[in-house]
């Protein structure tokens, strides 16, 4: 039996749940569903388990702007995140919309029809109108594994992040965490409290920025404004400050990198030089900097409990980890911090009137939709400020390109593919130098030089772009009044 909605979104992590939000919000007569490959509401937040794992964005921007978080937490542990999505879902009535279990494996569409035929993996068929994929691009399967040499003679244990087994018990052993990324940084101080040392374990190092926890002006306002303008202040307060510092970096990198080394030097033990742990060979921003909420890495640094080598593996051992260098690192448990693996529309084969849809070869339409791909949407984020403020503006703009459609008897919306070939040299869509980003970025979509094929890393000029822009540009092309 096939079911049909006018939109489908797929995922319900924090972009699935707030695309809901927002749709039932902009357009209450839509039908819609949302599938979900899991048995459980919260994506990458119910996914990661592993300690102390939290948020790298404050809560002000990285929660939904319609729901205030009200945690005095700004930097949010994971659980807390989770209950957030959940509970916005719950109180939204989007939970029993949520088909769980269902992940889907083909998309295809249909120009005669204007609809879309979804299969998932045991056997449920959907059409809709309008297909939105709020994955993200994180593979669920599994993360990045390195094949050392030696792995099979270590007599430890041996762990990834992503899939954290709750039953290992690390209190009181050695711990070696191979990587130098959030991840890491995050695992260091938070398995120090119980392991007997832990070491950080790195190839190269990143540039890490310390910040409160807690964001004390945004307390003083919460408590004196309401708390809805109180949240919109504050959020616009966070938009403002994080777009300038981003500017700043990357406009002065060799002061802004003088700078962040400074600021890590005045934190670390006599022991633990800032060269080469902490002076990285590339410029601020060319890779994601590594927030540690109220100095913790560097307090478990200071303590004696943790500590941090920066040299390359030639070999797991029977005890632990032989350097290149020569020294070895002996441990109990070692945690493979090596990265993720990135997928394109979580996996999804996609279909064009029986074309197949190869993601590598896409250009990305104002971030989010793909030349001759007609009624489709992606939801990804920022990676220079929070997830959601992009994510909340792309649901917005499918919002406002449903109505538009609606209000003149469209059918269909499709960028045209021959306004992508002449906007300039294609790109990676996620422009970052990161190991796992340029691992997958041949399968990744891809943004050119020129607007709207060019994917901002700037809310404020996205916001008023789709908010305010026409939606008839002269490159999406409306059909089948």
């Amino acid at each position: 039996m096939t079911e049909h909605v006018d939109v489908l979104i797929v995922g319900a992590g924090l972009s699935g749940v707030g695309a809901a939000c927002r749709l039932q919000e902009r357009l209450p007569g839509k039908t819609y569903a949302v599938l979900e490959a899991r048995d459980t509401i919260g994506g990458t937040w119910d996914l990661f388990r592993y300690p102390g794992i939290r948020s790298d964005s404050d809560m002000f921007t990285l929660g939904y702007p319609f729901r205030p978080w009200k945690d005095p937490k700004a930097i949010a542990d994971g659980p807390s995140i989770l209950t957030y999505i959940r509970e916005t879902a719950e109180a939204f009535g989007i939970t029993d919309r949520i088909r769980f279990g269902h992940r889907v494996v083909t998309a295809s569409w249909s120009s005669p029809d204007a609809l879309w035929t979804v299969t998932t993996a045991h056997g449920a068929t959907f059409t809709c109108r309008f297909l939105y994929l709020c994955s993200g691009y994180y593979s669920y399967e599994g993360g990045h594994v390195v094949d050392f040499p030696g792995r099979a003679d270590f007599a430890g244990e041996i762990v990834h992040p992503q899939h954290w087994p709750a039953s290992l018990d690390y209190a009181g052993k050695r711990v070696v965490v191979i990587g130098s990324g959030a991840t890491a940084v995050t695992l260091v101080p938070a398995m120090a409290a119980t392991a007997s040392r832990v070491t950080m374990l790195q190839r190269s190092p990143s540039y890490i920025v310390a910040r409160p926890g807690r964001d004390a002006l945004a307390d003083r306002i919460r408590a004196l404004l309401p708390e809805h303008l109180a949240h919109r202040v504050v959020r616009g307060k966070n938009v403002v400050m994080g777009t300038f510092f981003f500017q700043l970096l990357r406009r002065l990198p060799d002061r802004a990198s003088l700078a962040l080394r400074k600021r890590v030097a005045a934190q670390l033990p006599a022991s633990i030089p800032v060269d080469p742990h902490f002076v990285p060979d590339y410029a601020p921003w060319d890779q994601r900097l590594c927030l540690v909420p109220d100095a913790d890495l560097f307090r478990a640094l200071r303590s004696g409990k943790a500590d941090i080598v920066t040299d390359r593996i030639t070999r797991f051992t029977a005890a632990g980890v032989l350097l290149e260098s020569g020294g070895t690192l002996e441990a109990d448990v070692i945690v493979t911090a090596t990265g993720l693996r990135l997928v394109a529309f979580g996996g999804i084969a996609l279909t064009v009137d029986g074309r197949s849809i190869e993601p590598g070869e896409q250009r990305a339409y104002k971030g989010m939709m793909f030349g001759g791909v007609p009624n489709l949407a992606w939801c990804v984020g920022y990676t220079n400020n929070s997830w959601t403020l992009r994510a909340d503006l792309t649901s917005q703009y499918v919002c406002r390109l449903l109505e538009h459609m609606d209000r003149r008897g469209f059918a269909s919306c499709t960028p045209d593919p021959a306004s992508a070939a002449s906007a300039g040299t294609p790109r990676p869509i996620v422009d970052l130098a990161s190991g796992y980003i340029k691992r997958a970025a041949p399968d990744l979509p891809k943004q050119a030089g020129r607007r709207p094929w060019m994917m901002r890393q700037n809310y404020l000029l996205d916001l008023a772009d789709m908010r305010f822009n026409r939606l008839e540009d002269g490159v999406m092309r409306f059909a089948g009044r």
